[in-house]
């Protein structure tokens, strides 16, 4: 008898011009997470995620795509809706740091808190918001991650292959290192 194996893999390439990238476009690897602000696991890996870039330097590009549980997180959605509000102001890190900082408190006032914070235009943020304008874009990621093979958060691609060890500090940097170097 045989078994089949099947690898998840990225299904939606990295693509600059709608991805959130931080990292050169020709870092010898890429690392994509598909993440939940209201998570805790998320709100753990975000410091681990901090020093692998730090460590890494230019040699990574990190990406985040949108991941809401909205089943489990009942502010992830909106929180992801204002991280692509900010996004539309130049601002996404600014927020998605922000979000991260600060899980606990991700109810509407706190959101504009963080808008005016990182400053941006509150009315078109607030208007944004209320509209649902970016939600189309945070659905489009969640449905890409299910597509990719995503079942909770955070989820790591390296390379466009699922990372299915630890995402501690030294597991996920010996994984990115190996693909760094092959």
């Amino acid at each position: 008898m045989s078994t089949t194996r099947w690898k998840a893999v990225l299904t939606k390439p990295v693509n600059k011009e709608r991805d959130h990238i931080r990292g050169p476009a020709d870092a010898a690897v890429t690392l994509v997470e598909y993440g939940d602000y209201e998570c805790p696991y998320c709100g753990a890996a975000y410091p681990i995620i901090k020093e692998v870039q730090a460590r890494m330097g230019k040699r990574l590009r990190f990406v985040f795509r949108n991941f809401p549980i909205t089943t489990s997180h009942p502010h992830a959605e909106q929180a992801a809706e204002a991280a692509e509000a900010a996004a539309t102001q130049g601002k996404f890190w600014q927020m998605h740091d922000l979000l991260y900082e600060n899980q606990t408190r991700l109810r509407e006032q706190d959101l504009r808190a963080y808008a005016k914070r990182v400053g941006l235009d509150v009315e078109r943020f607030d208007k944004e918001l209320a509209e649902h304008v970016h939600a189309e874009r945070v659905h489009e990621d969640f449905l890409s991650g299910v597509r990719s093979g995503v079942n909770g958060t955070p989820t790591f691609y390296i390379n466009g292959a699922r990372h299915d060890d630890s995402y501690e500090l030294e597991p996920l940097l010996r994984a990115l290192e190996r693909a760094a170097a092959s």
